[in-house]
């Protein structure tokens, strides 16, 4: 049996940890969390024990551990679950400061452990379709990518301060979504940005609508456009162009049924929140990570993925400050 230390037991650890006990031969053993009543619930349906982050982590039971707590304490505790020889699931970012995830990473790979990273829209069932789509030719040579993220609504102004900024925050998983359907690094980045939803994001010192042009060496490009307001739903949407053709991923909706009469036709809104809109990409995503605990070959986002993606955030942020290209 494969057990699992959960550090945090929050909206996003509860997520993971269902996802952990639906998988054949995987469990969470225990459980930490500062908070009796997310700890306790987590217990419940898990069976799992309360236990401190060090005692979880000196447990010679426990295999691994995931990460999901707040981010200022990740990349402290992958070094530490790294030096006591646990593998480690950890929610993005590794840190919100690229030095830090450079030393981090040293770390994990002296340790010689598994370090994933939490990018969830790769195991979208969608999106990973348009990836093996690409990877069969469909498109041929990919020229050119459009991205889309909006969210129905802002997060709290104050998450918005300690979040990184938009780029680093939320703009992070489109820009990993670009690496991983480019299949090439980016070379270059220009951004622009504004706050248009909300003037206290403005006054915290971040923007709420953004757009990013990457381009490869080669010369492929992928334009990223997010807002924190979509009044119809979270909007999700991904299309690649190429030599051959187009590969593209729309919105799912709750159903496919459409009504229409003499005003016209309706169908089903967008979903209005990410944990309901990547609940299968979350679970998936669990799977991948005991899979490949359990000796499987499975392809996953690993720490060079998350150092990658916060420099294209920076380099972003950079471009839209100074209004130049920012080439890495």
């Amino acid at each position: 049996m494969l057990k699992i230390g959960l550090l945090g037991a929050g909206r996003i650890g509860v997520t993971h940890a269902r996802a952990v006990q639906s998988v054949a031969g995987a469990e969470i053993a225990a459980v930490f969390d500062p908070v009796d009543a997310a700890a306790e619930a987590v217990m419940a349906f898990t069976g799992a024990k309360r236990a401190s982050v060090e005692a979880i982590l000196a447990d010679p039971e426990i295999g691994a551990v995931i990460i999901a707590t707040p981010t200022d304490l990740h990349a402290d505790q992958i070094e530490l679950a790294a030096r006591a020889g646990k593998s480690i699931f950890c929610e993005k970012p590794i840190d919100l400061d690229a030095g830090r995830v450079r030393d981090c990473l040293k770390v994990v790979e002296q340790a010689g452990v598994h370090l994933m990273v939490g990018f969830n829209r790769r195991f979208d069932p969608s999106f990973q379709r348009v990836k093996t789509e690409l990877d069969r030719g469909t498109a041929g040579e990919v020229e050119l990518i459009q991205i889309t993220s909006r969210d129905p609504s802002a997060p709290p102004v104050d998450y918005i301060g300690r979040s990184g900024g938009l780029f680093r925050d939320m703009m992070i998983h489109d820009l990993d979504m670009a690496r991983f359907l480019l299949g090439e690094e980016v070379s270059e980045v220009r951004a622009t940005g504004a706050a248009l939803t909300d003037p206290a994001i403005g006054e915290a010192g971040d923007v709420d609508t953004a757009c990013a042009l990457l381009k490869t060496a080669s010369g492929k490009q992928a334009v990223i456009t997010n807002s924190r307001r979509a009044t119809y739903g979270y909007d999700q949407r991904v299309e690649v162009h190429g030599s051959r053709g187009l590969v593209m991923a729309d919105n799912p909706k709750t159903t496919t049924v459409v009504t229409a009469n003499a005003a016209g036709y309706q169908d089903e809104p967008l979903m209005d929140f990410f944990m309901e809109r990547y609940a299968e990409a979350y679970s998936r995503e669990l799977e991948s990570f005991c899979r490949l605990l359990q000796g499987e070959s499975v392809s996953v986002p690993d720490g060079q993925d998350g150092l990658q993606a916060l420099l294209l955030a920076d380099a972003a942020e950079e471009a839209m400050k100074t209004g130049k290209t920012v080439f890495l």
